[in-house]
């Protein structure tokens, strides 16, 4: 197994990665957000990448999801855990508790969300998102750490740059929402189109504008909760990558073998050479 890691905002090294060995990756969707830092962690082996790149100068629409997933498939990532700022949508989610969801809706608009196209049709199941063997593994972290945590819940991802009004937070809100953010629904659709298991870490910062006290919350308090978020979540990654398991009981390493419809002769050479990470083994031995 191999674990891939998605630094999100205020994340963006890896303390304790040992071994340390830097790859500047081609990809047939273009650039990574930056590069690969593989290495070892608690005995595992661990690949990270910084989602805004370092200097946090990628915009959230402008994040080159497909290259960053593609290249962690093509370094041998097995599992994905991304790490995400984000805005509570429910009173008992509190500025500084971790969440981990497990559903996601999608409010995104001008984003590729899928490997598929230019002479292949595919279409993954994603009725469960996240891997809870992963979630599991997370919440007993954060416990052991007596970090507030919350199993489940869905994460409206937003496109962004400018957060909701307060209408719209209201809306999210009634339709069930428990976080709010602007990266993680790609993440977690092109890693199960890539047959990556994966999980989100949910940092909360603030209460989104839906709250009455959000107006007298100051950019200071976010970017303090913002940053002892960050030290738990390097915590409990380290502790979580020691004790996710070797097997993957779900059905996510082969979400691929009944998902494509195309035939597979019929598939334009060079996508199939694009694709070779994520489709090769079923379509060895074809033209």
């Amino acid at each position: 197994m191999k674990i891939g890691i998605i630094g999100g905002s205020g994340l963006y090294e890896l303390p304790g990665m040992r071994d340390l060995t830097e790859f500047r990756i081609k990809t047939p969707f273009g650039e990574p957000s930056d590069a690969f830092t593989t290495g070892n962690l608690q005995g595992r082996a661990v690949v990270f990448l910084p989602r805004h790149g370092r200097g946090h100068r990628i915009l959230p629409t402008e994040i080159p999801f497909r290259a960053n997933v593609w290249g962690m498939k093509s370094l041998g990532v097995t599992h994905v855990i991304s790490v995400s700022a984000v805005g509570s949508l429910r009173e008992e989610i509190q500025p500084g508790h971790l969440v981990f969801p497990d559903q996601f809706i999608d409010r995104t608009f001008h984003r590729e969300s899928t490997f598929f196209g230019r002479g292949i049709v595919g279409h993954v199941q994603f009725g469960y998102p996240v891997c809870h063997h992963i979630i599991d593994v997370l919440g007993k972290a954060a416990d052991q750490f007596d970090v507030p945590n919350h199993r489940g819940g869905t994460y409206v991802c937003i496109e962004g740059p400018a957060f909701s009004t307060k209408a719209e937070s209201l809306l999210y809100r009634s339709w069930g929402g428990a976080v709010i953010g602007m990266t993680n629904l790609q993440e977690a659709k092109l890693a199960r189109e890539a047959e990556m298991c994966f999980a989100t870490i949910a940092l909360a910062t603030d209460y989104d504008c839906w709250h009455e006290s959000e107006a007298e919350v100051s950019v200071e308090a976010v970017l303090a909760v913002m940053h002892s978020n960050v030290e738990n979540s390097k915590r409990l990654l380290a502790a979580a990558i020691a004790a996710i398991p070797e097997d993957r009981p779900c059905t996510v390493p082969d979400a691929l073998r009944f998902a494509i419809l195309t035939p597979l002769d019929s598939i334009p050479e060079q996508t199939r050479r694009d694709l070779e990470p994520l489709i090769g083994r079923y379509v060895q031995g074809r033209p």
